[in-house]
């Protein structure tokens, strides 16, 4: 098979432990892009977390795209256009909120395109998602009411036991209308029912007139399960989930040994 879109989640996939791209592998995707192959970067962050590593790929030069908040929105690098978005319903935000706010210990975030607003309580989980993203937190009084914007997702970062509680209750209560997971032990995904990376990347797929037998998809964590299951190759990292590394149809080196250079060398050269 003669792949044609290589598709990259970003922590602890396309970056290392310091959250950078090292530059065999930056090389390496600068000249597949070179030769007509897509890159899309998909990633539960918001787009300026993104964005960002997009410039480093030099993705709005050779035409990539961006699937940010897990797939709730695709961006075209070359244009900055928006071709795929979808947002939670309004009238979950309060109760979801208000729910959240039981559990001593777990935050509540969402993010206009500069900052992460936080609703309940910064915490370490609040903290690591400032890292990945380098944007600034800003505690807001009233979450839902901060929350003036179409928002493509919540997010819970928590304790990991919390998590599994509230889990269940949050999927229970809302089954209908959301799609409730979590993407690392310490976070968990509110998102726009039916809205995964699978999902998103059947509808770019489309757009663009190519079908899942010709993409590569590479990830480590819960979020990417979808999409490694439905790519032509998954690939799991070394350093995955161990649910992702049984899902994938091969699994590379890790996130600090090049992985990505390695899937690259083998299945696209």
């Amino acid at each position: 098979m003669k792949y044609q879109m290589l598709v990259l989640d970003l922590d602890g996939t396309l970056t290392n432990s310091k959250k950078e791209i090292t530059e065999p592998t930056r090389k390496a995707l600068l000249e597949i892009q070179k030769e007509g192959k897509i890159v899309v970067l998909a990633s539960g962050r918001p787009i300026n977390g993104v964005a960002p590593l997009a410039d480093i790929l030099e993705m709005e030069k050779y035409g990539g795209y961006m699937l940010s908040f897990n797939g709730a929105r695709i961006t075209r690098c070359s244009t900055g256009e928006i071709v795929y978005n979808r947002t939670l319903p309004p009238s979950v935000i309060r109760p979801i909120y208000e729910t959240v706010k039981t559990y001593p210990g777990v935050d509540i975030i969402s993010y206009t395109d500069t900052e992460i607003l936080s609703g309940i309580c910064s915490n370490e989980y609040t903290e690591k998602e400032k890292f990945i993203n380098n944007m600034k937190i800003v505690p807001v009084a009233d979450f839902p009411d901060a929350l003036d914007f179409p928002v493509n997702k919540l997010l819970l970062p928590g304790p990991p036991e919390l998590l599994e509680e509230i889990m269940p209750r949050l999927k229970e209560e809302y089954h209908s209308l959301l799609n409730i997971y979590r993407s690392e032990p310490y976070f968990l995904e509110i998102m726009p029912q039916n809205i995964d990376k699978a999902h998103s990347l059947q509808k770019l797929l489309s757009s663009i007139g190519l079908t899942a037998d010709e993409m590569i998809c590479c990830g480590d964590g819960y979020n990417d399960l979808s999409m490694i299951e439905y790519a032509g190759l998954g690939v799991a990292m070394e350093n995955a989930q161990p649910v992702i590394k049984e899902a994938a149809n091969f699994v590379t080196r890790s996130n600090d040994e090049d992985g990505i250079l390695y899937v690259i060398d083998r299945f696209m050269r």
